[in-house]
């Protein structure tokens, strides 16, 4: 049976890492270590999957943008504490290489940076299974459709044969934004009834829901 797609886009937090919580409470903590504004549980886990820089204005809103690197720094020395006890979730790296083994084309587009993305993917052991990557300290943030752009045409792609695949509203207005079809993963940062107006093929609820659904209908 022929795929219906050639390119599967991976969001990393949320989607195939199971880190929302983690992201929440360190931008919280980092926060208060500063004194300033913390934001509830709610308007930490929206920010997910943006890049910090546009995280910090959407929680920080009355805040000089000046103090970003402070914040985006108490955040990492937070998130990295955290490190240890965050992790795939369960099934996502069989389903990784299983993809890869089945002919697909992989990538990532995530709203962490370089550094960041490059140390998951080393822990995880999953770096040899992506064709390309992208983050938003290289270029532009979701919901911009350039991450998504950039890899389709740096692996020769179109936008019929390219399936996004998130866990938030950031990720699906950025497929929709590049055109590309998208699959909500209801099971991360956003809920559901947020992920269902951009009109996603699916939206599952768990991620061994996400594999089945990736095996029958890719």
């Amino acid at each position: 049976m022929p795929k219906r797609f050639e390119l599967l886009v991976f969001d990393w937090d949320g989607t195939l890492m199971d880190s929302a919580a983690a992201i929440a409470a360190s931008l919280q903590e980092a926060c208060r270590d500063l004194g300033l504004p913390v934001p509830s549980d709610d308007q930490a886990r929206f920010v997910i999957g943006l890049g910090l820089n546009d995280a910090m204005a959407h929680i920080l809103p009355g805040v000089d943008a000046a103090e970003y690197p402070k914040v985006v720094g108490r955040y990492r020395h937070h998130f990295l504490l955290r490190d240890d006890g965050t992790a795939l979730f369960s099934g996502a790296a069989e389903t990784v290489k299983d993809l890869h083994a089945g002919g697909f084309m992989l990538a990532v587009a995530t709203g962490k940076s370089r550094r960041g993305l490059d140390r998951a993917l080393d822990a995880t052991g999953l770096t040899p299974y992506f064709h390309a990557t992208r983050c938003a300290d290289e270029g532009f943030s979701k919901p911009h459709p350039g991450m998504l752009q950039e890899l389709m045409d740096d692996l020769g792609v179109g936008q019929d044969k390219t399936l996004m695949i998130g866990d938030t509203t950031h990720d699906m207005a950025m497929a929709q934004n590049a055109s590309v079809a998208r699959l909500g993963a209801a099971y991360g940062a956003h809920p559901k009834a947020e992920l269902l107006p951009y009109a996603p093929v699916a939206c599952v609820d768990g991620f061994p829901e996400l594999r089945e659904w990736l095996m029958q209908h890719a």
